[in-house]
């Protein structure tokens, strides 16, 4: 499978288990890798035949940036399901979602979660 990276995309949430995350919010780090068949896309040059990347960014925004949840894991989650529900060209999925600042003590870069999801793929 070929892979299509959107990467580095950055936003503002409200997601956490303390209330002061969901009040005063912090920034979202999100990335993307897409497992697909570009051979068609890359033979036409048409936008139609593969993933529009703004739809991609605006997708990873709608979650990043939209109703408060607690876990890092229901964010990382949530961009996979929709990414395979709207983009059927999309095989699998892997996002990766980093809090570079959450409120725990110590000396760290973040914390992420990432996820690969694949089409067809049913967890219970």
């Amino acid at each position: 499978m070929d892979k299509v990276y959107v990467e580095g995309m950055q936003f503002w949430g409200y997601h956490g288990a303390f209330k002061e995350e969901n009040t005063l919010g912090q920034r979202f780090y999100a990335d993307v890798i897409m497992e697909m068949d570009a051979d068609k896309p890359g033979r036409t040059d048409d936008l139609d035949d593969t993933v529009n990347y703004a739809h991609v960014y605006e997708t990873a925004k709608e979650v990043l940036e939209g109703d408060p949840v607690k876990l890092v894991e229901t964010l990382t989650h949530e961009v996979c399901r929709l990414i395979l529900e709207r983009f059927g060209v999309v095989q699998a999925v892997t996002v990766k979602v980093t809090k570079p600042d959450p409120p725990i003590p110590g000396h760290y870069d973040g914390v992420a979660v990432e996820m690969r999801r694949e089409r067809g793929f049913e967890r219970t």
